[in-house]
């Protein structure tokens, strides 16, 4: 019983739940190759608007997620603790961004959001999902898309592009 309350991992709920579904994403998922980003100077043309970078990364100390908002110069850190899978803080950071573009209320038209995580993304545009990280995410780009056209593009990792 001690061993319960002294780990957090027992406390911990779990990313599954009944299936969801997000028959009409109102956000573009584009998985853009290492060319379509070196090939030109800046972004690829179908990268526009603010332009925001997310990762996640786990370490022996413990798992994070980060946002870099190009455009605008801002730059967010969250730690996940020990427990957090990389995947789940690639999808948190980008859950980030989406909470983070909705609260500036900014008036461009198209918001770009920028992951090296393949995986990620791909959950991102699947039609069914059974994680609750997954459907917040979803839920949360198609509310910011209310008002901008939100697309998220995949960057190969170690690409050479800033942000």
């Amino acid at each position: 019983m001690r061993l319960q309350q002294s780990d957090p991992i027992f406390n911990m709920g779990v990313d599954v739940m009944r299936p969801a579904y997000n028959f009409e994403p109102q956000y573009r998922v584009t998985m853009l190759t290492r060319e379509d980003w070196t090939k030109a100077t800046g972004a690829p043309p179908v990268v526009k608007g603010l332009i925001w970078f997310t990762d996640g990364s786990k370490v022996r100390e413990g798992t994070g997620a980060g946002v870099y908002g190009q455009s605008v110069g801002q730059r967010l850190s969250f730690s996940l603790g020990r427990y957090a899978t990389v995947f789940q803080a690639e999808v948190y950071a980008i859950l980030a961004c989406a909470y983070e573009i909705q609260s500036q209320n900014r008036p461009e038209k198209y918001m770009s959001i920028c992951s090296d995580s393949l995986t990620a993304l791909k959950a991102l545009k699947a039609i069914r999902t059974t994680s609750p990280l997954i459907h917040q995410c979803q839920k949360a780009l198609n509310d910011i898309s209310i008002w901008h056209a939100v697309g998220l593009f995949r960057v190969p990792g170690h690409a050479g592009i800033r942000g």
